[in-house]
């Protein structure tokens, strides 16, 4: 399972989990930006990363490892030491390591038993979340990830429901879905995404009016952000053509600092 992929998209759809599994208020996520860093000058890429809006909050870089590797903690540490470094931010820093359990946190840790013993990482062993009494929708789809197959789809079921009664924002319910549809795609790999769709009520949803006005919205912003990237991909040849920043943003609608940043050659 891309587990990865499938926690920066719960971050970025529903980012108080983040703070929730690390017991953290969930309100923090109103002063944060999950996004990924790069640091241009070494060629590489973090991906999980929470950026504060103000100095005084740490940066969290949060990893997901499924895999057993001895190398981890030096990767780990060397990314986040070079992009402090290479950086103009001035924040504190944490990180955090999300393992499915125990058995797969097997890193080299000596030359770092420190920072691991300190309040800097935090390591989350998902099969421990039952601990945490919590109806969270985002913890709840987290421990969708490592639920036993044979009750997965049941589970899914329940999840989708519950977040149909707690949450009034449609997009937020659209990518809830489409994330939990994902996750049982990659657990029961047997299956047709048709076939997931009948185990767990999904045809049966999709039919319902309130499934079809969710998803109609998500189309029409998907049009909407398509025609937005036909005006910007036009904006060199009419450049090249003659037309000034104010001609263009005029003709096509657009604001003119938009104009001006798709005018910029892509480094």
């Amino acid at each position: 399972m891309k587990t990865d992929s499938i926690f920066y998209r719960i971050f970025q759809s529903i980012p108080t989990t983040f703070f929730e599994l690390i017991n953290q208020p969930p309100q923090l996520a109103s002063v944060y930006q999950f996004s990924s860093v790069e640091v241009k000058q070494l060629a590489f890429r973090i991906d999980g990363v929470f950026l504060p809006n103000a100095a005084e909050l740490p940066i969290y870089f949060a990893e997901v490892q499924f895999q057993p590797d001895k190398k981890f903690y030096s990767r780990l540490f060397t990314e986040i030491f070079n992009y402090l470094d290479k950086t103009e931010l001035t924040n504190n820093w944490r990180g955090v390591v999300i393992y499915p359990n125990r058995s797969v946190d097997t890193g080299d840790t000596e030359r770092y038993t420190e920072l691991l013993n300190s309040q800097r990482v935090t390591r989350v062993y998902l099969d421990e979340l039952s601990s945490i009494e919590t109806s969270s929708i985002g913890i709840e789809t987290v421990k969708l990830i490592i639920e036993p197959e044979s009750t997965a789809t049941t589970r899914a079921i329940e999840i989708v429901n519950s977040a149909r009664e707690q949450i009034l924002d449609v997009a937020t319910i659209r990518e809830i879905i489409q994330l939990i549809e994902t996750i049982l795609i990659y657990k029961l790999p047997r299956l047709t995404q048709e076939e997931i769709g009948k185990m767990f009520g999904l045809n049966e949803l999709k039919q319902t009016r309130f499934y079809q006005d969710v998803f109609a919205e998500g189309k029409q912003e998907g049009i909407q952000e398509g025609i937005q990237e036909g005006k910007l991909e036009t904006i060199p040849r009419l450049l090249a053509l003659g037309l000034s920043i104010e001609q263009i943003a005029q003709g096509l609608g657009l604001d003119e600092q938009v104009v001006r940043q798709a005018a910029q050659p892509k480094s």
